[in-house]
Formats: structure tokens, sequence, C-alpha cells
């Protein structure tokens, strides 16, 4: 079961756009959503997120359905976390705790596992506080007494503590590593493909490499950055193939991942893949230019590349509110844009150069191929002058 408690001027199109983005994370991990519940408040609950008479309706609805998890799309305080536990006497998860796993279903290198790890560990160390109230309560305890449960958390706390300074020590190794390998590709102009999560990227990157990248319709089907050798009119440069951005990125795991986003930092030139089918394609621009500002790496060239401009309709709308408690299925739905009537905006406000393709169906690959080149050996000649072509009259 997902649980939304969006403010109460979000408007339920964007909700249920926000509820199916968590529909497919939790799909992704494994898990089948049967009922999704929404509920508007000013501020989340401090106790249990929900308000008293929503959760009542989650807990019967579990008891009736045996629902055996609730995911929420927000991240819970660990004492919210505990009282909704022991509320609804099921599996809690938020929105952190899902990306985590699915990250550590795909990560596939010892660095990428590394850095789940770590941040696994890092989500864990606030949690531990109530694991073992139980064992507290088996004796009384004055002011100058610890019971037996306190004991065993201050136990474990030291040994999450010390596994996370053991994966910081790890991962500064596998960083120094990863800074050998790069040096030892400076001089060639780097290239890295951004966006967010399941616009294509990998689809891209296998098209224009020719090599073979795992892309799956499946959001993090990368985890683990890739990098290969391009030659694009006796030019080349490395094309690196990096995770995807997504709304709410927990902060642990971009800090984790920092490594792995040196590729995109130390790039000479970013191509930021967009998904123009997806009704909140300009929300996910914002989120990736965002995230770009935290690692610091959004002043670089940028290539804009609207990709799946075959499914893009603009007569398709987010769907019914079926199978929604809290959402209001009168709401008015505004027709989207043309596609022309897009192209000749963002060609219009860009600074930067657009294109528009499809790399399922080739569609406009060559003109993407004919830019990238034109971008690449601008970067190239100007890093090599003497192996620039020379007019011949």
């Amino acid at each position: 079961m997902l649980v939304a408690v969006p403010e109460k001027r979000q408007a339920d199109e964007k909700t249920q756009e926000y509820l199916d983005e968590l529909a497919f994370l939790a799909e992704t991990a494994g898990a089948q959503v049967t009922k999704r519940f929404v509920q508007r408040l000013e501020k989340p609950d401090l106790r249990t997120f929900v308000g008293e008479g929503k959760l009542e309706e989650i807990k019967a609805f579990v008891k009736h359905n045996k629902t055996s998890m609730v995911i929420f799309d927000d991240d819970l305080s660990p004492s919210q976390l505990r009282n909704l536990e022991a509320e609804l006497q099921v599996k809690i998860v938020d929105r952190s705790l899902l990306i985590i796993d699915i990250f550590a279903q795909r990560a596939k290198s010892a660095t990428a596992r590394t850095q789940v790890e770590l941040a696994q560990y890092q989500y864990l160390l606030p949690r531990l506080t109530g694991l073992w109230t139980h064992l507290s309560r088996q004796r009384g305890g004055g002011v100058s007494q610890r019971g037996p449960g306190e004991t065993e958390i201050e136990t474990d706390r030291r040994v999450v503590r010390d596994r996370i300074a053991f994966l910081k020590d790890k991962l500064k190794d596998l960083d120094k590593q990863s800074n050998t390998q790069r040096k030892s590709r400076e001089g060639v102009v780097r290239v890295a493909l951004v966006g967010y999560t399941n616009v294509g990227k990998s689809t891209i990157m296998n098209m224009l490499s020719r090599s073979d990248v795992f892309a799956e319709n499946k959001l993090f089907a990368t985890v683990d950055s890739t990098v290969r050798k391009v030659v694009l009119d006796n030019i080349p440069f490395l094309l690196a193939d990096t995770v995807g951005f997504i709304r709410k990125l927990p902060t642990r795991l971009i800090e984790s991942f920092k490594s792995t986003l040196d590729e995109v930092r130390e790039a000479d030139l970013l191509v930021h893949v967009v998904d123009i089918s997806h009704p909140g394609f300009e929300e996910q621009i914002e989120v990736v230019n965002d995230t770009l500002k935290d690692i610091e790496a959004a002043d670089k060239p940028m290539l804009l590349v609207f990709n799946k401009i075959d499914l893009y309709n603009p007569e398709a709308h987010t769907g019914s509110h079926e199978g929604f408690e809290g959402m209001n299925p009168e709401e008015d739905h505004q027709p989207r844009p043309t596609l022309e009537q897009l192209k000749a905006t963002y060609m219009a406000k860009m600074h930067d150069p657009v294109i528009f393709i499809s790399a399922q169906e080739r569609e406009n690959i060559d003109e993407l191929r004919a830019l990238l080149t034109r971008h690449v050996a601008a970067i190239h000649y100007k890093r090599y002058p003497n192996q620039q072509p020379q007019d011949v009259e």
C-alpha cells in the first residue's frame, strides 16, 4: 500500500503523478501495489505522519486485505517509523529506504556495493533506538541504572559506527583507484549522459558506442557508471552513462555516490537526456538541474536531448483516480502543447543546443551524432590545435 501526504494546494494530477512514480519504484523493488491512500495536511502529523482518522482507515485496510507492507512517499522520522509499525503491525518503508533497496539490488561493482552499504548503515544508525526497548522494560531502572536494552542499543550503535568508518575508508581507497583510472584518460574529451531515471540514457549510450550497456524500462537500471570510448569523424572521446537522478533522491545516497558522480563533475560536456513523453518532464529537468548544482556540475556546457518523441501524446493525461483514497476525480485536465509547439518553445528559450529524438525508433539520430561531433570537435581542437585539419584550396 502507498501513502502520500501532499500539501493542501498541490493539484490532484501532480499527486497522482508522484504516486505513479512511487508505484514504479515499489514494482522495481519487487513489491505489488494494491492500494493508494492520500491525505492533504498543512504539515504531516509528528507522531504518525498521517492523521488519526486516516491511520484508522489504513489499519482497517491492512487488516482486511492482509497487506504486508506500507510505503510512504516521504522520509519518516525514527519515532514515526516506530509508531506506525506499532499501530499497523506490518513492515513500514519510507521513500529513502525504498530507493536504497533498489540501489542495493542494482549495484554490481565493488564501489557501488560499498556506496550502497554505507547509505544503508547511515540510514539505520538513527533508527536503532527502540529496537531493544522490550528488553529494558523487563526490569525497573532508577536514575543510576541502565536497563539491558539501553546497553544493547549502545553496543549496536558502536558496531554500526565502526562499520560506517570502515566503509568510508574503503571508499577512499576505491576512489584513489578511480582517480588513477581517470588520470590515465586525461587529455581525451569526456562526455557524460545525465538525466532523470528511466529517460533512455543507456539506450543512447548503446547506440552511440555500439556497446551493450544494460537498459531496461525500470527505475535505476544503471547504478554503476559505465565509460566507453567513442570515435565520431575520427575524433575520439569518452562517453559515460551515469546513475539517474530522481525527485527526493536521499541525501545520503548522493553523499555515498560522490565518487561515481565524479564522472559528471569532471566531464567536459554534459548531455542532459529528457523523457518528453512523461507528463512531468519539465519538473524532471528542474530536479536534474538542482542535483547538478548540488554536486557542483551545473556550469558545464550542456546539450539538451528530448528523447521518446515517438511516445509523446498531447492528448494523454495521467489517467483516472481509480484506486485512490483522498483524490478528486472531477479535476479538469489541461491539454498539453503539440510536439511542434514544444520544439519552437525550447529552441527559442534555451541558450544551449536542443535536439528532439527517439533512441528506440532511431529518429533524428544522425542529427544527434552531428551535434555531438561538432561540440566534441570544438573542445578537442581547442585542446590540440595542431591536430585541426587545414583547409585545402
